[in-house]
């Protein structure tokens, strides 16, 4: 909702006050299909031409979490906390062995499958079932298990972000891009020198529009495009991290309420739970 808001205010305090100044829309509006074209349309083929298959199919999830914010939400960090402590809990009772059919299968464990938003994230289920397969095979050592997580944590935000560096690139080619739409603007123009100053006027005006819609593009709209893309891959990102804090705290001797509650120090403060509330959400899983 922020985000539409913000586009509309966008449009309405610039073009208004353009209007407001004096100034015509139509000029714009009758030059914008053309320009757009060359702006707009080298850039996305400037994309194209950057960055491979798989950045670019992530592209359009990345544009909806502009709207959308953050895929995991308020309960999603309650139930990961839940789940760990869920699974430390039985490895502290009966050892490492007890959870192994739950992390071969996790899609038929019933310990997942009570948490279905988080079963669904391939990347969460693999990063701690294969962290949790490292420690049954004795890699007990607190600081070599944090590396290894930390490796993964690095490799799946570097490409979790290839779409925002892709969106940022665009965003920071637009106004070059818009100076050539205004320069072919002035190349048309400089062919018609023998028509009336009207005319000429309306001509240089509509080449200007490039430079105007390449700074517009780059600056109000595609840049915080960008910039919100990168808010969010980073707080998606804290979940992850929240799965790492609390497994090396279980390795370092930690008890499952204290592993957890190191846990919920890494959950953004808006949605993180107090510490009742997530002594409460516990309670209810071992009644």
């Amino acid at each position: 909702m922020l985000g539409i808001i913000g586009i509309v205010f966008v449009f309405v305090m610039v073009f208004g006050g353009y209007v407001l100044h004096g100034g015509h829309l139509s000029v714009i509006i009758e030059a914008l299909p053309t320009e757009l074209m060359v702006i707009f349309g080298g850039a996305v083929g400037a994309m194209i031409v950057g960055n491979s298959a798989e950045v670019l199919k992530g592209m359009v999830p990345n544009l909806k979490k502009i709207f959308s914010g953050p895929k995991w939400k308020e309960q999603d960090f309650k139930d990961v906390l839940c789940l760990l402590f869920t699974i430390t809990k039985m490895i502290k009772a009966k050892g490492i062995l007890v959870i192994e059919s739950h992390i071969e299968k996790p899609e038929e464990s019933n310990i997942f499958q009570k948490y279905p938003n988080i079963l669904a994230d391939h990347f969460a289920v693999d990063f701690i079932c294969d962290t949790l397969r490292m420690l049954s095979m004795n890699l007990d050592d607190a600081h070599q298990v944090f590396d290894a997580m930390e490796t993964q944590l690095e490799k799946h935000h570097h490409e979790a972000l290839g779409p925002q560096h892709a969106l940022q690139t665009m965003a920071d080619g637009l106004p070059a891009i818009g100076i050539i739409a205004a320069v072919l603007g002035v190349i048309h123009t400089m062919g018609s020198v023998t028509e009336p100053p009207e005319v000429l006027g309306g001509m240089i005006g509509s080449a200007l529009v490039g430079t105007f819609l390449g700074v517009f593009l780059a600056y109000e709209l595609v840049g915080p495009f960008a910039s919100r893309v990168k808010q969010v891959c980073d707080e998606e990102h804290q979940f992850y991290i929240i799965i790492r804090n609390v497994l090396v705290a279980h390795l370092n001797g930690n008890a499952p309420q204290v592993s957890v509650e190191i846990g919920r120090g890494s959950v953004p403060s808006k949605v993180q739970p107090t510490f009742f509330e997530l002594e409460e959400a516990l309670n209810s899983i071992t009644d």
